[in-house]
């Protein structure tokens, strides 16, 4: 027998993520950090594309093994959380970018029982990825990258993503950019960051990806405005109180020692106090940059009539009108209830001037014939009472009953009495 041939470690690490045993799991998530740490501290180290679509493959199928949704949202954690250990961006930008790619390579294969872990997964890999991105202050050359990533692999005409994949990145593309940066972004840095977005929803020709980002987008920006400028006002009133003495108790204190705890505990809890906030947006700006790229020609015309609703609401908002205040509160609970309930109003008023347009004509006429006044009594009869159709040929209901004439009368016919009506015509004709 030959010698053993040795596999490279990235398939030994994958075979190991991908074993049967949770423990066998474990360790290997722990030693491919080490791993990652170690290699890319190296100048000429470094991983290739393939090598990290291996290592993604090991670790899909770890997370695939994994079972109980504690352990299965502490797994996601510490796999969304290695992309820290590489100390270059662009091995951080290969990590993501081969992460995208396996999702979109496996999409298919994963059964719904298993979805929401992956849902997951694709959410924690985001937030780790801005907040790498807040780490460098934000800055501009490394947030085109990271954008122009994301386009390219989940959003471009070209990239192999599946409709589940794209339509749950741009759900929660704005959620997880406010959990981190609410607290920091300005409003020019969030339009840089929602600016690929304007330019998909104007050129592409799917139309679910045109309402997902609409709806995931510039919708959510119009519907978060009044919690927008809410915080916005309590910056102000903080800058304009900013002589105040503070607050916070003496370090010594025992206030002070359990606020020093809450420093240490991470920045778990930081996010838990920017769930409260929302991004602000110049919403001029962004009606201007969705209107730039609108009104260009090759811009489909389902694309165009659908970014200009939002346009004019953006409008509405920069001029300080907000397109709900109409609205009762009660409709907020019910998503088509304002819609009904003005349809209802707009009914309401119809029929009273049908009313006061009947009641007009009635009083124009001084002296109504009695058939007239039968016919207006008929017409005022209560609408919700059916009419009687009269039976026939060619109509459909059962055919009327016919009526019987009173006994008394059958009697006097009997008798050869004829009725008052033509003995008094009798009477006439002998006078």
């Amino acid at each position: 027998m030959g010698p053993r041939v040795q596999l490279p470690p990235e398939i030994q690490l994958a075979q190991r993520l991908a074993g049967n045993e949770q423990v066998t799991r474990d360790r290997a998530v722990r030693k491919l950090r080490k791993y990652i740490v170690a290699r890319t501290q190296r100048a000429e180290g470094g991983f290739t594309h393939d090598e990290l679509l291996k290592v993604w493959k090991g670790l899909f199928y770890c997370m695939w093994m994994q079972d109980k949704p504690l352990l299965q949202e502490e797994l996601g954690r510490t796999i969304s959380q290695l992309i820290h250990a590489f100390q270059t961006p662009e091995a951080q930008h290969l990590f993501l970018q081969t992460f995208w790619q396996t999702m979109n390579r496996e999409w298919m294969g994963i059964d719904r029982l298993r979805l929401d872990k992956f849902y997951m997964l694709m959410r924690m890999v985001l937030h780790e990825s801005l907040k790498a991105l807040k780490t460098r202050g934000w800055d501009e050359r490394q947030t085109e990258q990271l954008l122009e990533l994301l386009m390219t692999e989940i959003l471009h005409p070209d990239s192999q993503a599946p409709n589940g994949v794209k339509s749950h990145f741009i759900e929660i593309f704005l959620e997880e950019l406010t959990k981190v940066g609410a607290h920091e972004l300005t409003a020019d840095q969030n339009l840089r960051l929602i600016g690929p977005f304007c330019t998909v929803a104007a050129r592409t020709q799917d139309s679910l990806v045109l309402h997902n980002i609409t709806r995931g987008i510039f919708e959510a920006i119009v519907e978060q405005a009044p919690l927008a400028i809410e915080d916005l006002m309590k910056e102000l009133a903080e800058e304009r109180d900013g002589d105040t003495p503070s607050r916070e108790p003496p370090e010594g204190s025992v206030s002070g020692a359990e606020r020093d705890l809450g420093k240490e505990q991470g920045s778990d809890d930081d996010e838990e106090d920017s769930a409260g906030t929302v991004l602000q947006f110049d919403y001029e700006a962004v009606a201007n940059r969705l209107f730039e790229m609108a009104s260009r020609r090759d811009t489909p015309p389902q694309n165009r009539k659908r970014l200009y609703k939002v346009i004019r609401k953006l409008q509405a908002l920069s001029e300080g009108l907000f397109p709900e205040d109409d609205i009762p509160e009660k409709a907020y609970r019910n998503p088509r209830g304002g819609r009904r309930v003005r349809m209802k109003k707009r009914l309401s008023e119809s029929q009273l001037q049908n009313k006061t347009g009947r009641a007009a004509e009635e009083a124009s006429c001084p002296d109504p014939s009695p058939v007239s006044a039968r016919r207006r009594r008929s017409a005022g009869a209560d609408p919700a009472v059916p009419r009687e159709q009269p039976g026939g040929r060619g109509r459909r209901g059962a055919p009327k009953r016919r009526r019987r004439p009173w006994a008394g009368a059958r009697a006097k016919a009997a008798d050869g009495q004829a009725p008052k009506a033509k003995r008094k015509r009798a009477l006439e004709g002998q006078k």
